[in-house]
């Protein structure tokens, strides 16, 4: 039977591509002008990154009762996240369905090229699963089944054509600059970034790289590719312990799970 998403899910170095998901929907001006409406990367750098992985753990391996309570969470942060279209916006809509599958999308594409630079390219098979079961990330609040494209090819297309839609604004570009050179946070954090900075730009489809400015020149080219290689050498001969820990951490921090969900595991 094809692995799922449930055996990869869990990986810490899928978080890797935490800086490119995240500029990836903030490009989508619907995203952005929301987080940089309602966010403060400022002052609390780690604050999206915490919600959105503690929601996507509780949807794979949470209880019953902690997808419930994050579901909760999530609604309630997604509330005041609306503004109707007038002469300076667009408007937008935390509940917004097609944002909510441009989200998902992200975070679905960036798991599987992170996993598959770390691990090698997934079997037909496997992937194919974990594409179907990745749907949930969004079914879960109120992305509608039909919307999530029908399959691997359908999703591509859709990914080809909103890829070029993208180009950041001046509200995405100030919610990068606050996520990769923050002045506040745990000071491992700050002297992470310039680590992430490489990452993020290496992952990003090179449109979107130059779009935010990011720096990419062959010493780029190089530090990243070197960087990946000793990831992929190293990262897969962790303990599972290790490899599993931002997992655990997350769920931990959502009480006992009292009630497995069937089938996630």
């Amino acid at each position: 039977m094809p692995r799922g998403l449930a055996d990869i899910g869990a990986e810490g170095i899928l978080l890797a591509g935490a800086g490119r998901a995240i500029l990836m929907q903030i490009a989508n001006p619907a995203v952005g002008h929301g987080v940089a409406e309602h966010s403060n990367f400022a002052e609390r750098p780690l604050s999206r990154l915490r919600a959105t992985m503690t929601y996507v753990y509780a949807v794979i391996y949470g209880s019953e009762e902690q997808l419930a309570a994050v579901r909760r969470a999530v609604n309630r942060a997604h509330a005041p996240v609306r503004r109707a279209a007038d002469d300076a916006s667009k408007g937008y809509n935390a509940f917004d369905a097609h944002s909510q599958l441009w989200v998902v999308a992200t975070l679905y594409d960036t798991a599987v090229t992170v996993y598959e630079k770390v691990h090698g390219a997934l079997d037909d098979g496997t992937a194919d699963r974990i594409y179907r079961e990745y749907a949930r990330i969004g079914t879960a609040l109120q992305l509608p089944a039909a919307l999530w494209p029908a399959d691997r090819t359908a999703f591509a297309s859709y990914w080809d054509e909103s890829l070029r839609t993208l180009e950041p604004d001046a509200a995405a570009l100030s919610v990068a600059r606050q996520l990769l050179y923050p002045t506040n946070g745990p000071l491992v954090m700050r002297l992470s970034m310039p680590l992430v900075r490489l990452l993020t730009a290496g992952l990003l489809p090179e449109q979107l790289r130059a779009g935010f400015g990011l720096p990419w020149k062959a010493r780029h080219r190089r530090s990243f590719d070197a960087t990946m290689r000793l990831v992929a050498a190293a990262y897969p001969r962790l303990p599972e312990k290790v490899r599993h820990w931002p997992k655990n951490y997350y769920l931990a921090q959502l009480g006992p799970a009292n009630k497995a969900v069937a089938g996630r595991r």
